[in-house]
């Protein structure tokens, strides 16, 4: 027990610990809860006492406290990255422990919504049957991810060729049909359906000629969403109700993520619009000007200057698409955030990388005559930032998370 207590300080007093090798020292002595240092080091997420730990004593990793539960299920519990790495690393069929539940570590990380250990887990664990071992449920990870709304998790699982979805829980459920009990429970917002086109692609394209739910359609979604919305019926939200507790109703309410589609319908709006009046702006005040005489522009016949009239040309129309889209986002916001919010945003990156292109050419056009070294450094940074943006934002430049 002393040596749980100091698992919790440090690594090497540990270390200091075990290299006296006296015979009292019992690193599988367990606390009230059944948990050992390991469990306490995996807790902690504390990598280096776990390698500290297993190389005294491998055996530790398959030790179970109370709940039936290894250092392994503890790490995924709380998300400890590092030190489900470190007990895969040393004891990979770790992963393969059950607790009392029937449920392995990735079944824990989904759970408790854990995402950073969930993929550490995935890309560490090799077996396809721990990846879709069900509980006492039959619930695979899967189908948790999909019963609980964990839709980072489930969209990795889904991308994972190890992963069946055609497998059904002991309720004869698929993970698609989950998600669609879940909406017939009133639950729709653009990530729930999203996590559904995705499942019902996934189903169609690996689970031919299997037995599984009929699959819903989109329609009969928001029949039933808006029935249940007409009726009343909604058992969460009429107990709390009657109880005058609003929390449920109020989480149901805010699922819809009103705030988020809001705000991104006017932010992507708004720099349409920006865009679209620069750009025409910018048409009609030609860099170099006009010829008095043909009215014509001066530059017409440069090179730069047809580079300039495209890309402005493209940044106009881009923005202008983006702005008749999202006028239409109110008629059905579910819809829109699956089928246009991406598009927007990918046709807005476009038309500023073309802002970017046309400010590039005008300077070089107007000031490259006379000062050469101000032009080419304002190409220079001009280049470099949808550099320093990717850098930065990664694939989000391109994927907007819904």
């Amino acid at each position: 027990m002393e040596l749980i207590k100091n698992a919790m300080c440090g690594a090497e007093v540990v270390e200091t610990l075990l290299a006296k090798e006296k015979p009292e020292l019992r690193i599988d002595l367990k606390d009230s809860d059944g948990n050992t240092a390991l469990h306490i080091a995996a807790q902690k997420n504390n990598a280096r006492m776990v390698r500290t730990l297993l190389k005294h004593k491998e055996d530790l990793a398959h030790v179970r406290n109370n709940a039936d539960q290894s250092a392994l299920h503890v790490a995924a519990y709380y998300g400890s990255t590092a030190a489900a790495a470190e007990l895969l690393r040393h004891c990979p069929d770790a992963a393969e422990m059950l607790d009392n539940y029937g449920q392995n570590a990735l079944h824990i990380a989904v759970s408790s919504g854990k995402v950073d250990a969930f993929k550490c887990l995935l890309k560490h664990v090799r077996p396809a049957e721990v990846v879709n071992r069900g509980d006492k449920d039959g619930n695979t990870p899967l189908h948790l991810a999909a019963k609980l709304s964990r839709i980072k998790s489930a969209l990795m699982l889904l991308k994972d060729r190890r992963v069946d979805p055609c497998l059904l829980n002991k309720d004869g459920q698929s993970a698609r049909s989950l998600v669609e009990n879940r909406v017939a429970a009133g639950e729709m917002d653009a990530y729930l359906v999203y996590l559904w086109e995705k499942l019902k692609k996934s189903e169609a394209s690996r689970c031919k000629n299997q037995k599984l739910p009929p699959v819903a359609t989109y329609q009969s979604l928001r029949s039933r969403r808006n029935w249940r919305a007409a009726s009343g019926n909604d058992e969460c939200c009429n107990r709390r109700a009657a109880s005058g507790n609003d929390e449920c109703c109020n989480r149901k309410a805010a699922s819809g993520n009103d705030e988020y589609f809001e705000l991104s319908v006017g932010t992507y709006t708004l720099v349409a619009t920006l865009i679209a009046t620069v750009t025409f702006a910018a048409t009609f005040t030609m860099p170099g000007g006009y010829n008095q005489t043909s009215g014509t522009a001066i530059h017409a016949d440069r090179v730069a200057f047809k580079i300039f009239v495209v890309s402005n040309t493209v940044a106009m129309c881009s923005s202008i698409v983006v702005v008749f889209c999202f006028i239409w986002a109110w008629h059905d916001p579910i819809k829109f955030k699956l089928d246009q919010l991406t598009w927007g945003h990918r046709l807005t990156v476009v038309a500023g990388l073309a802002m970017i292109v046309s400010l590039m050419t005008s300077v070089y056009l107007t000031v490259q005559p006379s000062a050469r070294w101000p032009a080419y450094l304002v190409i220079a940074i001009g280049a470099c930032t949808p550099a320093v943006v990717v850098l930065i934002l990664g694939k989000e430049v391109i994927y907007i998370p819904l």
